[in-house]
């Protein structure tokens, strides 16, 4: 039987790059192209381990809201 991975990772590089860019959870909302919730933003900056696929929505949301071109391993500590 395989062990649990850890779901809580604790702050990620991407509450830093949010505070420096001076954007908002609700700034990736509104310029993400698919609907994400504020509530995928909040556990990204928290922490929780999400979905490859989830990484990627919020990737996408940050560079069209931030107008840059960040890679997953610049806002997540894990792969």
């Amino acid at each position: 039987m395989t062990e649990p991975r850890e779901r809580n990772l604790g702050p990620q590089p991407l509450g830093d790059i949010l505070a420096r860019q001076g954007l908002k959870a609700h700034d990736l909302v509104a310029a993400s192209a698919t609907p994400i919730s504020h509530k995928l933003i909040a556990r990204a900056v928290k922490g929780r381990r999400l979905t490859p696929h989830s990484q990627a929505l919020v990737r996408d949301a940050l560079n069209r809201a931030a107008g840059a071109a960040y890679g997953i391993g610049e806002l997540f500590t894990y792969p």
